[in-house]
């Protein structure tokens, strides 16, 4: 009986002292990575007259490499080509279609030279009326408002009455490609809701900094813009345009800086009021591309890989 009473006795203090079993720490959670969507791209399309064929050759140069833009920023002839593209036409489309242009379907006037004769020392406020301009962008873009074009797009004109910038982000798209391209002087005012408006290289002959407001991640700028240094100011015109070229050149140091990249094709020796350099600009925007490829690309990857964040689930 004494025995049995000790095996439980020595029973009942084994179990009182078995020990606890280790606490388990359980592993860090192990992170993921979140993906971003790619950079979103934007194009700012500077002014230039008839150099703005240039930016078709870009566009292409660009298009061959892949690199589309989610937004569209033009000022004057950039909006132009702008406006053209954000509708869905490629390079090789806006190429073409600039080629069957008659010089007619987009200036209703009189000519450059007697336009300045006409007006400088008249009560008119341009020769050109910029309806025929309004008319042949809304037959290439479907008659859609900005807001329904296939891109985002923007149209940079300058209000008239109060010298501000203004950029057009609703509304008729011939009507604000129309207001972006009228350079006092040759084209009248646009007025839309009781305000004139005139050509947006007075405020911003490269639109880049809009593209960068309008939440743009990465900004290719095109420069076409005159260089002072490649004018002679030899006659009025020449002075005329002398006098853009320098507070353009300006202006521009400014928006170079909202820039990633700024292409800036060989326009001196093209014609500023005609379309005879058509092919020779098309060809220089591609040549222009071409050269700064590299660093462009180079560019591009590094932001899109600093876009793959890592995170917690």
């Amino acid at each position: 009986m004494k025995k049995i009473a000790l095996a439980l006795l020595l029973l009942a203090s084994t179990g009182c002292s078995t020990p606890n079993p280790p606490v388990q720490t359980p592993p860090p959670p192990t992170p993921v990575v979140v993906e971003r969507p790619p950079a979103k791209i934007a194009l700012a399309l500077g002014g230039g007259a008839a150099r703005g064929f240039a930016h078709v050759g870009v566009i292409k140069a660009l298009e061959a490499q892949g690199i589309s833009a989610d937004i569209v920023v033009g000022t004057s002839a950039g909006s132009v080509v702008g406006a053209l593209y954000a509708a869905g036409l490629n390079g090789f489309q806006i190429q073409e279609l600039s080629m069957s242009m008659e010089e007619e379907q987009v200036l209703d006037g009189s000519g450059l030279y007697r336009c300045i004769a006409e007006t400088v020392f008249s009560d008119k406020r341009g020769c050109i009326k910029g309806q025929a301009l309004q008319d042949f962008i809304n037959k290439h873009v479907d008659g859609r408002p900005i807001e329904k074009l296939r891109k985002t797009f923007y149209a940079v004109a300058t209000n008239l009455n109060n010298g501000e910038m203004v950029v057009f982000r609703t509304g008729n798209t011939g009507m604000a490609v129309r207001a972006s391209s009228s350079v006092p002087v040759f084209f009248q005012p646009v007025t839309i809701n009781g305000q004139d408006y005139v050509d947006g290289g007075l405020v911003a002959p490269v639109p880049s900094s809009v593209a960068r407001s309008m939440g743009a991640d990465f900004v290719i700028a095109v420069d076409i813009s005159d260089r002072p240094q490649d004018r002679k100011a030899a006659g009025m015109s020449d002075i005329l345009w002398q006098t853009f070229a320098i507070f353009g050149q300006t202006i521009n140091r400014h928006e170079h800086s909202s820039a990633d990249i700024v292409i800036r094709p060989i326009t001196s020796g093209l014609p500023s009021t005609d379309v005879s350099g058509l092919n020779k600009a098309v060809l220089e925007g591609e040549k222009a591309v071409a050269a700064i490829l590299p660093e462009l690309k180079a560019k591009l990857a590094k932001l899109n890989q600093t876009r793959h964040v890592a995170g917690m689930p």
